[in-house]
């Protein structure tokens, strides 16, 4: 029997849901595709978005014969064959690559010379930046498409469509857990909806809440109640309410929301708004990131409270946040500075020559602080606040300047 998230698969652009940026009218995606002149391209984006989904439609709007293969189990031995089968057709075949990220560099020099010929139209696709691992000869012959995590309209379509397609029944609050519990991910939720239809032709919260305890959500597409309680658990430990954060975090963690949603955001937090103040509370936030990664429910919620209530009670300052924003809007007004020549590489490009690297002053040669220019001209973009071990920072560098003087 075909699995319900491979049956409900679209079979036209026209059945697409989700990702308007890339197929709605007018999107340039679209328009390459259906003047069939698609570029070679990668896909990435969260699971169950829809990019094996539109390779395929891809393959079929250009007539081209489809074939999947995956970087973890591909044999260029394989992808040889089908090309040379191909040779001479007046359409080209489309190659799908799924977890494309993972192509070994010998893997990615094979493949680059039938995309530089163009023997057949490739499309890999990842759930992680495949820019970052593929080589600069593979990403110049590519383009790179975004897929976002479907909306909760998205998803509410999708399932009354399989829901009136199987004959079920549903009420609102199952088809709410059902549609804000799966994250953004179609293929999750028709695996939980084809889990809850084996079970009972009526689908109801119980059995939803019983298959899948834990949301999916990781922020990226969730209900309103969603977003005000981590924003609210967000604002109460900003604001150093133990009680409120705490009550906030139960809220959430009740709701079944994923401990590394949670965890993620007190770790943005602890840098964003304790920063330097506490910078303990950084290592803390990291630590307990991989500690929930690791153990999940029930264990997880006594981390998350340690967590919360660490960094509730820790001295608060955003200076990292200004002065990082503060330096970026400078730059993109145009303050673009040159490199004074004593801070240069002193072996770029193999030379020593135009004065790079001389006269830089060692530091550690002068008991660690020596004065020498390292801007152009004075910018200042770091206000140290008097909070917290901030203070000691400031007053360490009003030190070791005023020391050497």
């Amino acid at each position: 029997m075909t699995p319900l998230a491979n049956a409900a698969r679209p079979k036209s652009l026209g059945e697409f849901t989700g990702q308007p940026h890339l197929v709605g009218e007018g999107a340039p995606f679209r328009t390459l595709l259906e003047q069939k002149k698609l570029p070679h391209s990668f896909f990435f984006g969260p699971a169950g978005t829809g990019k094996t989904t539109l390779a395929r439609l891809a393959a079929k709007e250009m007539g081209s014969s489809f074939f999947e293969f995956n970087a973890t189990t591909l044999k260029i031995d394989d992808l040889r064959k089908v090309l040379t089968n191909h040779q001479g057709a007046l359409v080209k075949p489309l190659i799908f690559i799924d977890e494309v990220h993972r192509l070994a560099k010998n893997q990615q020099e094979v493949i680059l010379p039938f995309m530089e010929r163009g023997d057949a139209h490739f499309i890999g696709a990842s759930t992680e930046n495949p820019f970052f691992t593929l080589t600069s000869a593979i990403r110049s012959r590519g383009m790179l498409f975004e897929f976002k995590p479907l909306t909760e309209a998205d998803l509410e379509k999708l399932a009354h469509r399989q829901v009136s397609r199987l004959s079920l029944e549903i009420d609102p609050e199952a088809m709410n857990y059902l549609v804000v519990s799966s994250g953004g991910d179609a293929r999750a939720m028709l695996n939980l909806l084809e889990c809850a239809a084996n079970l009972n032709t009526t689908i109801t919260l119980q059995n939803l809440k019983a298959l899948r305890p834990t949301s999916l959500n990781d922020g990226a597409s969730s209900s309103e109640t969603h977003y005000n309680l981590a924003s609210a658990m967000i604002k109460s430990i900003r604001g150093s309410d133990v009680d409120a954060a705490i009550y906030y975090l139960a809220r959430l963690i009740e709701g079944g929301e994923d401990p590394r949603f949670i965890a993620r955001r007190l770790l943005i937090l602890a840098s964003e708004d304790v920063g330097n103040a506490n910078p303990t509370a950084l290592t803390m936030a990291a630590n307990t990131y991989y500690a929930v990664s690791q153990i999940g429910y029930p264990e997880s919620r006594i981390i998350l409270s340690q967590l919360a209530i660490y960094l509730a009670a820790s001295p608060k300052s955003n200076t990292a946040l200004e002065a990082i924003d503060d330096a970026l809007g400078a730059i993109r007004k145009g303050e673009i500075l040159d490199v004074p020549d004593h801070l240069k590489d002193a072996h770029f490009g193999g030379a020593k020559d135009l004065g790079r690297g001389i006269g830089y002053r060692y530091p550690h040669a002068y008991g660690g602080w020596v004065e020498q220019q390292y801007l152009e001209k004075p910018l200042h973009f770091v206000h140290f606040k008097p909070i917290g071990y901030e203070k000691k920072l400031a007053e360490w560098v009003e030190l070791i300047k005023g020391e050497k003087k």
